[in-house]
């Protein structure tokens, strides 16, 4: 089944103009989101109470909704982390405050699936309301679950999307295990070296069944790998699925995160099945975290839309047109594919 992309709705620390995406600015080892004036989209008495993801969640997904022009049927959501600053200081104000006097607000909205409980209270959307918190596969499975709806009703609109939010608790403990770069520098994926840069994002699309007229989402996978061989034979199976080689992918959005560890099975997978096809990477523009590759849904998206790849995105040089597009990215052991056409 399809998901016809309808429209877009990003927060994230790159700013986008007519198809090009610029390069953020790094002041340290990590990428924050480029937040619009949220006011323009939810009343001030509302925003008073939200967290910083509930604003960038929920604004994301009421550009998609306004430029979708429709109220959405269902609304799924990925996170792996949920409200991660509100959970911090809900725990935190338990020890200060002796477990007396708690405020109930970060309580209230400590829990995952408060985006998407916020989004459909804002929308008056009453249907199936979902989140899943599948870590590194939280977004992807948001899209299997909005394909298997669309397969019993096409003529539905979804809202899907992904959201994870970057905060000093969190930064912190992933210090921890050296995953960040130790010294700040200027640009992330060439050279590699070791660690990345932390990210953070909201990005969520209106989807349906029935519109051939625009971007599709044409199939989703996820697997566990502990080798490059049980990889490739992963992705052979899934092109194969999909009656396509690799020969027939238009262009490739690696998951490259600048660290040269991770990015070794990029450079084999490039060499082994992808060495005649254009390829590019996309985390230098959002950096890592578990929910990155709804940021490369939108950015695949808006290559096939324009038919052009941005050059802060491009390695090398692009002949063909793009009529498919294959997004592999990793997080440690897990894998996903989501694949693209129009």
């Amino acid at each position: 089944m399809k998901l016809y992309i309808n429209s877009v709705g990003i927060i994230s620390p790159s700013l986008q103009a007519s198809g090009e995406w610029q390069l953020p600015r790094v002041d340290e080892n990590y990428l924050t989101c480029i937040e619009p004036d949220y006011t323009q989209w939810i009343q001030p008495q509302q925003l008073r109470r939200m967290s910083r993801i509930m604003k960038m969640g929920t604004t994301a997904a009421l550009m998609a909704v306004k430029t979708g022009a429709s109220k959405p049927d269902a609304i799924i959501a990925g996170t792996a982390y949920g409200c991660l600053e509100d959970t911090a200081t809900f725990l935190t104000k338990i020890i200060e405050l002796n477990e007396e006097a708690l405020n109930p607000t970060p309580f209230m909205q400590s829990t995952h699936n408060t985006i998407a409980a916020q989004i459909a209270l804002l929308q008056n959307c009453q249907g199936y309301n979902q989140t899943y918190v599948h870590g590194a596969f939280s977004f992807e499975h948001a899209l299997l679950d909005a394909g298997m709806l669309l397969t019993d009703t096409p003529a539905q609109t979804i809202l899907t999307g992904g959201v994870d939010e970057l905060t000093k608790a969190g930064h912190a403990i992933h210090s921890r295990f050296n995953k960040y770069r130790k010294q700040n520098t200027p640009y992330l994926i060439s050279p590699a070296g070791d660690g990345t840069w932390a990210g953070e994002g909201a990005a969520f699309f209106m989807l349906s069944g029935a519109n051939e007229s625009t971007v599709a989402i044409a199939d989703v996978h996820t697997f566990m790998a502990s080798s490059s061989e049980q990889a490739f034979q992963q992705l052979d199976n899934f092109l194969k699925q999909n009656q396509l080689d690799t020969d027939a992918i238009d262009f490739l959005l690696t998951g490259k995160n600048g660290d040269q560890k991770n990015d070794l099975f990029y450079d084999q997978l490039i060499d082994v099945r992808f060495s005649d096809q254009a390829f590019g990477a996309y985390k230098h523009l959002c950096g890592e975290y578990s929910t990155s590759t709804a940021f490369a849904t939108a950015l695949a998206y808006t290559i096939l839309k324009h038919q052009t790849v941005p050059v802060s995105v491009l390695n090398g040089s692009l002949n063909t047109p793009i009529k498919t597009l294959l997004i592999y990215n990793t997080y440690g052991p897990h894998h996903s594919l989501i694949l693209l056409t129009v």
